[in-house]
């Protein structure tokens, strides 16, 4: 029996289509090599999806005993959160709306089955 270890991360101030962008480069990999790719990438969404690594991989050494080695994403998404309106006045008494838009990942991570 596979144990799947979950962690979510909600309200990111990154939206959810540049996140996808960077958890497509570590979807499937180790969460060790997933963590070095991360730690390269320039992307403003990199620091978020690797705190949330972190998060999945503490979660599977203390609530469950796992070594971090033995791990892989298994399945990772970033969903759209809440928008906040924002506006910016223009010329000639306009107002310019600002989307500021959020997302919200979630991650699930497995140990390497034994062949």
């Amino acid at each position: 029996m596979e144990k799947n270890i979950k962690a979510k991360a909600r309200h990111i101030p990154v939206s959810a289509q540049k996140a996808r962008l960077v958890i497509d480069l570590v979807r499937g990999k180790d969460v060790v090599e997933a963590l070095e790719v991360l730690s390269f990438t320039p992307n403003k969404a990199a620091l978020p999806v690797s705190k949330l690594i972190n998060s999945a991989i503490a979660n599977a050494e203390n609530n469950l005993g796992l070594n971090r080695y033995d791990l892989y994403i298994h399945y990772f998404v970033a969903d759209e959160g809440p928008t906040r309106k924002w506006r910016r006045f223009g010329a000639r008494g306009r107002v310019k709306p600002r989307l500021r838009r959020s997302s919200h990942f979630s991650i699930v991570l497995r140990e390497h089955e034994e062949a």
